[in-house]
């Protein structure tokens, strides 16, 4: 059965070829191939020439997951209840469904995991190679794939392909899915239409991307959003967005764009509003003087805190050189960042919103202080005591700050 398989996938690819298809963009055209290289199939079973196939549907499946998809990977890809997939060795694969790892039964080999990853970067136009190991990309999909190149990984090339799982696109479907609870739904959009700046804190797969998105989507249609990221994540669908992605170098070793070259072009692009997918680094700076020049902003961060997302805001841009200190970033925190939005992965796989602090401008032997104005307890979000400092910036887009907060109607 494997062996007819193989013959029909090929006999496939050569039906693509002849009919010049582009079997990566044209699945549809593709699948028609797989039906006349089917039928010609079974008309020859007819014969006694080859064995009659117990399922063709199933068959031509198979051959258009092969020819146009991600071959044995597809099958996964399409199943909206896997977050993740993760590849340790051919004969391990992983999926997450609902926050939770599975060991799959797919057993692969060393050479389909080699063609998979080809075939997944030949659309990327990023490359894997022994001087350049580690990739990141985005799958026509708008999956990402992270590869660590054997040699560098033990025995075999270590493969992540984290699927964007698009559940929520606003605060009100956060609500829907119990990340967060309405009253502060409706804080986060109106601290947003007000242009607060807001850090988005979590662990991995915490939905940070996601909670970043959904923020994303209050901000108001008439203003000009411009995006940097290391590779496509963030799907706003805002009607004015650049969206930017970093570069590796070149064979040659030259041509990389980092992050930090994308945030100071950012600023030359007339933006209303700044997002950063991810600081990590020495870009941590550029977004924290453009935040602290006044243009709106939001970002994401890996912290186990709100309070720790602080700590590592003023860390981080001690990276951009020794004439950095920590006497010019900490003020600079305090003075720029409004709101830090943490986010957690609770152990039935969950996703949750845990708290959101208001930095309160004021620095106390070197720490940034910073009141809770919504902390979850006991599975449910709780009013704390804290409300952020720029309330001018509520007035000026309209909004009453102590209605939206809810003052007189329950207290703290």
């Amino acid at each position: 059965m494997q062996s007819s398989t193989s013959a029909l996938t090929e006999r496939v690819r050569d039906l693509v070829r002849q009919r010049r298809v582009d079997p990566r963009n044209d699945a549809a055209s593709v699948r028609l191939a797989a039906r006349d290289a089917i039928a010609e199939h079974e008309a020859r079973s007819l014969t006694g020439a080859v064995a009659t196939l117990d399922d063709p549907e199933v068959v031509i499946g198979q051959i258009v997951a092969d020819v146009s998809g991600f071959g044995p990977l597809q099958s996964l890809l399409d199943d909206e209840t896997v977050e993740e997939i993760w590849i340790n060795e051919p004969s391990r694969v992983f999926v997450a469904r609902h926050g939770r790892h599975e060991l799959t039964s797919l057993m692969l080999t060393p050479e389909q995991v080699r063609e998979l990853v080809e075939r997944m970067l030949s659309s990327s136009g990023r490359r894997l190679d022994v001087s350049q190991p580690f990739v990141d990309a985005m799958l026509p999909g708008g999956h990402r794939l992270h590869v660590v190149l054997d040699g560098i990984a033990r025995g075999f090339a270590a493969v992540n392909v984290r699927k964007f799982v698009a559940r929520a696109h606003s605060l009100t479907d956060l609500v829907g899915l119990g990340t967060l609870d309405t009253p502060t739904a409706a804080f986060l959009d109106a601290s947003v239409r007000a242009g607060l700046n807001v850090v988005v804190s979590g662990g991995t797969q915490a939905g940070k991307t996601t909670l970043l998105n959904c923020l994303a989507a209050s901000i108001p249609g008439s203003q000009r959003l411009i995006s940097a990221e290391e590779v496509f994540e963030l799907q706003t669908g805002h009607p004015d967005w650049v969206a930017m992605q970093t570069r590796q170098a070149g064979l040659e070793g030259t041509g990389e764009i980092d992050l930090r070259a994308l945030v100071k072009e950012a600023l030359r692009m007339r933006p209303s509003r700044i997002i950063i997918g991810e600081v990590r680094a020495a870009e941590c700076l550029d977004l924290l003087l453009a935040l602290n020049a006044g243009l709106p902003g939001m970002a994401s961060i890996h912290a186990n805190s709100a309070r720790q997302a602080l700590v590592k805001l003023c860390t981080l841009p001690l990276l951009a050189g020794d004439n950095i200190g920590s006497r010019f970033v900490v003020p600079t925190v305090a003075a720029s960042v409004d709101l830090v939005v943490h986010t957690g992965l609770d152990a039935d796989g969950s996703r949750a919103v845990r708290e959101v602090v208001a930095v309160t401008g004021r620095v106390e032997n070197g720490l940034i202080e910073a009141d809770p104005v919504f902390v979850r307890r006991s599975g449910r979000l709780e009013r704390g005591h804290g409300m952020p400092l720029r309330r001018e910036a509520f007035e000026q887009a309209g909004i009453d700050l102590d209605e939206v907060m809810g003052v007189g109607r329950w207290a703290p």
